[in-house]
């Protein structure tokens, strides 16, 4: 399994988001600190107006990042020898409130006074950006290579190790899910899917699941494909034995057939029991992915009867 770095949700409890800066901890807290995520620092005192506006916004805007970065904050009057210090080293600090990120060990954005919500969250927003995801998006690439290669267990360790850094990542709860199913632990991934988190609810990874796990459940009781292919060959007109068939078809591995057939169907008759073909449509179109072109193919085939 691919071990990931220490997890930024993990390391910053909201205890440890905001911390009340001094000279002896702003080499730990600021310097170092940053080089795990960005730190916000923000000069202030006790009779600026501004800070007192300031302050509570930003430690609110930095909680709501949930350890994506972190905020110190230095009482200039109280640590005159520490901004003393910072100000001969070229950070603009004769006026406050002056709010400056920190990553990797050194200074890389800034703002001065009270600014709107809105300007502080895009200021977060960029330091996130630069800083990227902790790795993520390397081992979530790595765990899709695991399962497309058959390593199940792997795969499913990797997404889960993921979904422990980030607990709303859409892309690791539909890969467990898929590697579950893959495992034929439909129960298990049924139970992962039924208290996701709002968020993501309806993302296409996890809907993806969803679908997949659908199937999985028509696969296990498929009828025979050489008797269904007959019936349908002896009576086109048999939108039962069709559909069954379709069935038959995607449970063996065989898609696009799956899907001609249900097209066909839809056909001949889109309103048979209660527009069953295209919802089985949706659903095997929902379980692929967006760029498979079985799913694209099928989708503008789709549309074009719907509209015709």
């Amino acid at each position: 399994m691919l071990e990931l770095g220490q997890s930024q949700n993990k390391a910053a409890v909201p205890g440890d988001l905001v911390k009340d800066g001094t000279e002896a901890t702003f080499m730990a807290d600021v310097i170092e600190g940053s080089r795990e995520v960005p730190v916000i620092v923000d000069f202030w005192a006790t009779w600026c107006g501004p800070c007192r506006t300031l302050g509570p916004m930003l430690e609110q805007a930095v909680t709501a990042a949930k350890g994506k970065v972190r905020m110190v904050k230095i009482d200039v009057d109280k640590e005159q020898r520490l901004a003393g210090a910072l100000a001969q080293q070229g950070l603009p600090l004769q006026s406050i409130p002056t709010v400056v990120a920190f990553f990797d060990g050194r200074p890389v954005d800034m703002f001065q006074g009270a600014v709107p919500q809105g300007q502080i969250t895009e200021f977060i927003n960029r330091l996130i950006s630069l800083a990227g995801d902790g790795g993520l998006s390397e081992a979530l690439e790595a765990a899709e290579q695991m399962l497309a290669e058959g390593a199940l267990e792997d795969a499913a360790q990797t997404f889960a190790a993921i979904l422990g850094e980030e607990p709303e990542h859409a892309g690791a709860l539909g890969g467990l899910a898929r590697a579950q199913i893959a495992m034929g632990q439909l129960d298990e991934a049924e139970a992962l899917l039924k208290d996701v988190p709002a968020k993501i609810a309806h993302a296409p990874e996890v809907e993806a699941a969803r679908a997949q796990i659908a199937l999985a459940r028509q696969a296990a009781n498929a009828g025979p494909l050489t008797e269904l292919s007959a019936s349908v060959e002896a009576d086109p007109n048999d939108h039962k034995a069709r559909f069954d068939y379709a069935q038959a078809l995607h449970a063996a591995g065989n898609v696009e057939e799956a899907v001609e057939q249900l097209l066909e169907l839809f056909r001949r008759d889109r309103e048979w029991n209660d527009g069953a073909a295209k919802a089985q449509l949706f659903t095997i179109f929902d379980a692929l992915k967006p760029t498979d072109p079985v799913a694209q193919k099928g989708r503008r085939r789709l549309s074009s009867m719907i509209f015709a």
